[in-house]
């Protein structure tokens, strides 16, 4: 009897788009109504000036002008016939013509973020305002466009990852079933070999709830940090250790210098860095290669200490050197899934203890290097807390 292989969960049977109905529906409704509705011209003769006011005072100023042109030529017309009483109409009409026109322009930038703003109501987050006046109204749409953008990129983020989070867990769920499948219907023997498999599934689960439970305390704002004095070359010694025990064939290569250098820092949040740090540049490295981790102090008093790691892979462009460390950014030589958060998480807690993490150029030899600076004594960051730590 052959032994059975993970299945792919199931979809829900649904095809095609899904049908918008309720209040989005109205909001999308109202917004193409609005979008179409446009009986007057779009006319911006103000856009040049710089203030709200302004432009009011020299609105109100050319309607009584007109107005007053107008008025006065019926008086020198009035012996031709047409006095006040036909002028002064047409004076109010023409006025009040005038001033819709620039009116209009005025607060065409107010309709649009209002149309804008129904279509977000439905869930349309591409819509942006046309703004080229320099005023309040100006910089509010300019606002108002900044943060259509933000909710755009926040929405993409949390459907990237609900994807990817599903991804990560049909995988590890599906082998784990199939295992214990196999175990109960007795097509596998409890051996060894087996309950390392089932293991591993179960540790790939355990990383993924803690990278979601860490992502939720970036979005809080709030965590507390347990900091000791942390001798960094045994700290590193076991990190690499646990790291090759990985399988992968890739050595590690030690070096801290002083022996004794040491860091105020919580070692279970470094410890998140560094093993991150370490798992990605195993997995760029090609076979055979080697993983370079040292640690050193810099600056001219020697307050900072930077612990680099440094690959034998194909390195990252400089394009995307910043957008290696924003959430849910993968990159394009890994296979193996994964949410793109570790290297957002890893940066967030080196933040925390006031300290910075970035890809350093490329060095001659080629790979990827990344560079980890933390002071060795620093005060608490905003939004930190510092525990309570035992003797």
């Amino acid at each position: 009897m052959s032994s059975r292989t993970p299945e792919p969960l199931q979809g829900t049977g649904l095809t095609g788009p899904i049908p918008i109905t309720g209040a989005a529906h109205d909001a999308r409704a109202g917004a193409a109504r609005t979008a179409t509705r446009r009986p007057w011209p779009d006319v911006r003769p103000l856009d040049p000036v710089h203030s709200i006011k302004t432009k009011l005072a020299v609105l109100v100023g050319a309607s009584v002008t007109v107005a007053a042109l107008l008025v006065w030529s019926g008086l020198r017309l009035a012996e031709i016939h047409i006095g006040p009483r036909y002028t002064l109409p047409i004076a109010i009409v023409v006025t009040l013509v005038f001033t819709q026109v620039l009116a209009r322009g005025m607060t065409s930038p107010l309709r649009d973020m209002t149309a804008a703003a129904r279509a977000m109501a439905g869930g349309d987050y591409s819509r942006r305002v046309r703004s080229t006046s320099n005023d309040e109204v100006g910089e509010l749409a300019d606002a108002f466009n900044r943060m259509a953008e933000d909710l755009e990129a926040v929405d993409r983020e949390r459907r990237e990852l609900v994807a990817n989070v599903s991804h990560e867990l049909r995988t590890p769920v599906s082998a784990l079933h199939a295992v214990m499948e196999n175990l109960v219907d007795g097509v596998s023997e409890p051996d060894h070999e087996t309950l390392n498999t089932a293991l591993a599934q179960t540790e790939r689960l355990g990383r993924l709830v803690e990278q979601l439970l860490d992502l939720s305390r970036l979005d809080a704002g709030a965590v507390s940090l347990d900091r000791e004095d942390l001798a960094l070359e045994p700290f590193l010694g076991q990190a690499t250790r646990a790291m090759s025990m990985t399988g992968r064939d890739v050595q590690f290569v030690l070096d801290v210098e002083p022996r004794g250098l040491d860091v105020y820092v919580d070692s279970a949040r470094l410890h998140q860095v560094v093993a991150n740090l370490l798992d990605n540049a195993s997995r760029h490295s090609p076979p055979g290669g080697k993983v370079f981790v040292s640690a050193h102090p810099v600056g001219d008093a020697g307050q900072v200490v930077r612990i680099s790691v440094q690959d034998q892979g194909p390195g990252i462009p400089d394009a995307d050197r910043e957008r290696v460390f924003e959430r849910f950014q993968r990159g394009s030589a890994r296979t193996d899934g994964g949410t793109g958060l570790g290297l957002a998480i890893a940066r967030w807690a080196v933040q925390l203890h006031g300290g910075t993490i970035r890809v350093a150029p490329t060095p001659e030899e080629g790979g990827c290097r990344i560079d980890v600076n933390l002071p060795r004594v620093t005060d608490a960051s905003p939004g930190v807390t510092e525990a309570a730590t035992s003797g």
